[in-house]
């Protein structure tokens, strides 16, 4: 049955062994945004023994390319984009204590498979529900990368942050999960 959990960064191994695929997740804390030539910018870092422009240990990393925001506001549209884009980064920046990631859609094998050996979760963001979400960030600031604006990565204060888990450190997927049910009906 679904839970609502929830969560302050940075997640230790028993916060993220906790959370099943369905879990509705409120998370109240410091996330980092990161897209492709990021993700790409921080393997390069690992591969060199170098220093990430901010602590992974236990961190959570939201796939998000957000809009110019407004003025009052800490963002302005902020809905998720496709995980599988960051799919050849995510298991060496997991291994590394990266401890949960947020999206939409399913993540690959070799993820899930770094997920379990390392105890990370995959949440889920409702894509479409850009501004709703972006009321839930509460400060953004570039960290690094400012000349791949969008993209660059900026560490976000975040509070009540809603997302689901989607796919667990246990091996459940509720993509998988989802499906079954239907069809059971």
């Amino acid at each position: 049955m679904a839970r609502t959990v929830k969560l302050m960064p940075p997640l230790s191994d028993e916060d993220v062994l906790t959370l099943r695929a369905g879990d509705k997740v409120f998370i109240t804390g410091v996330i980092y945004t990161a897209r492709d030539a990021a993700h790409k910018r921080l393997i390069d870092l690992l591969e060199k023994g170098e220093e990430l422009p901010f602590d992974i240990q236990g961190a959570i990393i939201y796939y998000v390319g957000p809009a110019p925001r407004k003025p009052g506001q800490a963002m302005n549209s902020a809905g998720p984009t496709t995980s599988y884009r960051m799919d050849p980064y995510s298991p060496p920046l997991i291994q590394a204590g990266l401890k949960g990631m947020i999206g939409k859609g399913e993540r690959g094998e070799e993820v899930v498979k770094a997920m379990r050996k390392y105890k990370a979760v995959y949440l889920a963001a409702t894509g479409g529900a850009a501004a709703l979400i972006a009321k839930s960030i509460k400060e953004a600031e570039v960290i690094a990368y400012p000349e791949l604006g969008a993209e660059a990565i900026r560490r976000l204060r975040v509070e009540n942050f809603p997302c689901i888990v989607a796919q667990d450190p246990h091996g459940n997927n509720l993509y998988k999960l989802g499906k079954e049910r239907y069809r059971k009906v």
